[in-house]
């Protein structure tokens, strides 16, 4: 299994230990949960059961009770709970005829938000079998959704009968670059880094999407069919991905999209006057929400306080589709070796390739030497005046070794050359930012990029340090 470690180190210790275990698994659609559970118990779950997309309370009580027959390797199915307080008290009557004192019972209840809708009584079946039955015997219970802020508020935050019984929660992140590449290595593709970062602007490191990838074609090739064909697997992702996660996903949609109009982020005061709606219509709940479930990312630019907190669309298959496939009608094939040369396309590279930096900003670090330091990362903005310009700054390291290092990040399919204007316009934006900060520190200018740097008289003297896509492998 390509990376994982600690996940799977975390249930081994679950699966050792001597004492009843409640799992908590959360992580987005696709990232491979499921894969990790079935894949570590392997032969050893006894009782797995998988909620239902929009189903009825009745239907996922027969949906129980088929996966307590297959459980039981029974010929007959048995009788249909009425609610879930009679369903757990069969799975309880289940696993006590088992035995196995001595050996941990293991119960997998995959996509458990689908299961506990409004009036559906599951949480309370579910914390009469934990606080009755499961907590006080040799058990490992994992729970598992995509609906990663439902699952926090609902499980790890419950202030009811499941109020701290969770023992470990594991929050299942995608692929980082290097693990992405081991991935393709895995399945012997041979691509170079180039290439897997074009892949990853577009899809990120979902396992579920890499794995529609082909050996023998470009990155542009692989996306031109995953995404573009009208029976590409990602086509109409979009809509699957955030109705099977919120109850209203039209909501969630609309806030994404109107996030993936701008790439400085917006504040919520902003997003609330794009929406062209009133406040107090739960907008703060749907960006907690999106947050949780790693959609979007919240940042405090430097020097400023936790109410001017901006939003940045930072999933990376969203940002491409509603750049680039949803006017796409849905019987008509695209073609992204065309779309790859337009001003759009470079805009949204730039984008793409600036949240593949904050991802990696622990990369960063270790390439700058700086990974024992205590730092925390920021934007900065400055509006101008008529004395001087604006500033902006998309990602900046702030250092407890008296330093700031600002990071210029630039995509591009070859070695950067600075010329005079982009010099001198590196050099004013440095020197704005030290007099609107005000910061005593050192400035240090970093460029991250794909090849490297053409060392010329415009850079010689300007940028400190030179970090390029190796160092975020």
């Amino acid at each position: 299994m390509i990376g994982r470690k600690a996940e799977i180190q975390l249930l081994q210790q679950a699966y050792d230990s001597k004492k009843p275990e409640l799992i908590a698994v959360l992580g987005r659609r696709r990232v491979g949960k499921t894969f990790l559970i079935r894949s570590f118990f392997d032969g050893k779950v006894d009782f797995e059961m998988v909620g239902l997309k929009n189903a009825t309370r009745e239907q996922q009580l027969r949906n129980f009770a088929y996966s307590l027959k297959e459980a039981q390797n029974a010929q007959n199915l048995g009788p249909i709970p009425i609610d879930w307080l009679e369903a757990f008290q069969q799975l309880r009557e289940y696993l006590t005829s088992l035995g196995k004192s001595d050996q941990k019972k293991v119960v997998f209840i995959d996509e458990l938000p689908w299961m506990a809708g409004p009036k559906s009584d599951f949480l309370t079946g579910f914390g009469y079998f934990w606080n009755s039955y499961a907590s006080k015997s040799n058990i490992l219970v994992i729970i598992c959704g995509s609906a990663t802020a439902w699952m926090i508020n609902k499980i790890l935050n419950d202030r009811g009968g499941l109020h701290n019984r969770v023992t470990k929660r594991i929050h299942l992140f995608p692929f980082s670059l290097a693990e992405t590449e081991a991935y393709f290595l895995e399945r012997e593709l041979v691509f170079d880094r180039y290439q897997i970062l074009l892949l990853y602007m577009a899809m990120g490191g979902i396992p579920h999407y890499l794995d529609q990838v082909e050996g023998g074609k470009s990155a542009i090739q692989n996306i031109d069919d995953i995404c573009f064909s009208p029976q590409g697997a990602l086509r109409s992702e979009f809509g699957n991905l955030y109705s099977s996660l919120f109850a209203h996903p039209e909501k969630y949609e609309l806030v994404v999209n109107i996030l993936s109009s701008t790439w400085k982020g917006m504040s919520r005061s902003e997003v609330l006057s794009a929406m062209n709606v009133k406040d107090g219509g739960g907008l703060s709940t749907i960006l907690q929400e999106l947050e949780l479930s790693g959609f979007i990312s919240a940042y405090v630019p430097f020097g400023k306080k936790k109410k001017d907190t901006l939003y940045r669309l930072t999933d990376y298959y969203s940002l491409f589709y509603l750049k680039f496939i949803q006017d796409i009608p849905s019987n008509e094939a695209g073609r992204w070796d065309t779309l790859s040369q337009t001003q759009s396309w470079k805009s949204w590279s730039g984008y793409a390739f600036e949240n593949i930096c904050l991802q990696h900003i622990d990369k960063i670090k270790q390439a700058l030497g700086i990974a024992g330091v205590h730092t925390r990362q920021y934007s900065f903005f400055s509006k101008g005046t008529e004395e001087s310009d604006g500033v902006q700054i998309d990602l900046l390291i702030d250092r407890n070794d008296n330093a700031i290092t600002l990071c210029e990040m630039k995509f591009y399919n070859d070695d950067v050359v600075l010329n005079k204007e982009t010099g001198d316009k590196l050099r004013r934006r440095t020197s704005r930012f030290r007099q609107a900060s005000s910061t005593k520190k050192q400035v240090f200018l970093v460029l991250v990029t794909t090849f490297g740097l053409v060392k010329n008289q415009y850079s010689i003297g300007l940028i400190d340090r030179v970090i390029t896509m190796d160092d975020l492998f």
